[in-house]
């Protein structure tokens, strides 16, 4: 099949990794992620990519260039390229479950991080490279 078909609420709430790439395409990538209470992907910028994030459960914050913002299931938020940004869990007993769209790709394809250090360790290495 050319391209991808899933039913993305579905993987994304089955998700218990920190990151899951699902599919890269030519200039796109779609990656699942699952905060744990209180954990924050940490503040970062895509100076050539755009991203958006799409909540499928739990609450958080985001912090696009200082500004923060609540966010709840169903919601979306959209950081354009050369945006300072973190993605925050704010409750303290259940994760946080997204997935986000990447343009273009970001991460190796079938990137697969378990835990937040496992991933900030890939990155580290990654960016050796």
């Amino acid at each position: 099949m050319v391209g991808f078909h899933t039913n993305i609420e579905q993987d994304t709430l089955e998700n218990d990794n920190f990151r899951k790439v699902l599919y890269t395409a030519p200039h796109s990538q779609l990656v699942l992620m699952s905060l744990l209470p209180g954990e924050e992907i940490g503040m970062e910028v895509h100076p050539t990519i755009d991203q958006f994030f799409r909540f499928e459960a739990g609450e958080g914050k985001a912090v696009l260039n200082g500004e923060e913002s609540s966010f709840k299931d169903g919601d979306v938020v959209i950081v354009p390229a050369g945006t300072n940004h973190n993605i925050i869990n704010t409750s303290e007993t259940h994760p946080l479950k997204l997935y986000t769209i990447y343009s273009p790709a970001n991460h190796p394809d079938g990137t697969i991080h378990k835990t937040k250090a496992e991933a900030e360790a890939g990155e580290a290495l990654y960016e050796k490279h």
